[in-house]
């Protein structure tokens, strides 16, 4: 009783955590420091009598156990890195929450539901939706660097006619958040803004290659900084690396087309376990009941899911044809 009243207060205090953190935004003022540095850190200094400049963590004064294990194994950054990739507001001692949330609600439920020779398993529930911000940061991530490599070449192709048209090059980057649509207008602007207070072309053009983990945009800067070197036409280049760009979403969009039967073969054939256990569970819970109560029937129902998960990742890995 009092584990349930221990968890019960901690999962109310997440949840109160979790709403005041939307409720309270970031002044203007930090979020230029942020876009102009590129982290979540601002420099505050010392009076003019001594003293050095510290930088200072924004979220330091709200630092859970969870955020210092994952600065540990230097997690965070890779965290904060995912989360500004996917469009997201977020940081990472929010995510670190949330996931710690669901787990905390996830096992309550699953506690108080399932039946008794089957509720020492409640962890498991716990763990997948645990585990489901976290795939919700990944999907929103794949989502919009997919939908900044659809843009991609027709925003190269417009700085090609612009440059064509007399515009420096800084300038129709600047053009390309009043002509396109988001992620690729937001990230463009950002370059633009960048090198416009001062950083280096060369400086803000790999940051963006860092922001956007695509090979097209690393073609993309490598073209403009050799350019830049050695000279020659800017705008040539950029139409073919347009056109290179489209064969390679059409070659693309054949081997997808082709390896679809595979893809739905190994969906089918993973789920078909899964949908057999379930069956099973109603129709004659005695027979299921082995693999829970008994040491070999957890030992087997171990290796099962661990065999089942692996073979749906080497047939996930035979259908996948990077291009």
């Amino acid at each position: 009783m009092f584990v349930m009243i221990a968890i019960a207060v901690w999962a109310c205090a997440l949840v109160i955590w979790w709403i005041c953190s939307n409720a309270f935004r970031h002044s203007d003022l930090d979020k230029l420091k942020s876009r102009l540095i590129g982290t979540s850190k601002t420099k505050t200094a010392k009076s003019a009598s001594g003293g050095r400049g510290s930088l200072i963590h924004t979220e330091e004064k709200n630092v859970l156990l969870a955020t210092k294990f994952l600065r540990r194994f230097q997690l965070q950054s890779k965290l904060q890195e995912m989360i500004e990739q996917a469009g997201m507001k977020w940081s990472t001692h929010r995510l670190v929450n949330t996931c710690l949330l669901a787990v905390v609600a996830a096992w309550a439920i699953a506690w108080v539901l399932l039946p008794d020779p089957v509720r020492r398993f409640s962890y498991l529930p716990a763990l997948f939706a645990g585990v489901l911000p976290l795939l919700y940061v990944i999907r929103k991530r794949r989502a919009r660097m997919r939908r900044f490599e659809e843009l991609f070449p027709d925003s190269l192709e417009f700085v090609s006619r612009s440059m064509r048209a007399g515009h420096a090059f800084s300038v129709s980057l600047e053009m390309i958040h009043r002509e396109f649509q988001e992620p690729l207008a937001g990230e463009f602007r950002r370059t633009f803004e960048e090198h416009n207070l001062g950083l280096p072309l060369d400086v803000a053009l790999q940051k963006l290659a860092k922001r956007v983990p695509s090979l097209d945009v690393h073609f993309f800067v490598s073209a403009v900084l050799l350019q830049k070197r050695t000279g020659g036409n800017l705008a040539e280049i950029l139409d073919k690396l347009a056109y290179v760009i489209r064969e390679r979403f059409k070659l693309r969009g054949r081997i997808r087309a082709i390896s679809a039967h595979g893809r739905m073969t190994g969906i089918a054939l993973s789920s078909i376990p899964i949908g057999v256990a379930v069956l099973m569970f109603y129709t004659n819970p005695d027979y299921v009941r082995f693999f829970f109560l008994d040491d070999v029937g957890n030992i087997m129902l171990g290796g099962a899911v661990f065999l089942q998960i692996t073979g749906y990742l080497i047939m996930k890995k035979i259908t996948s044809i990077e291009v």
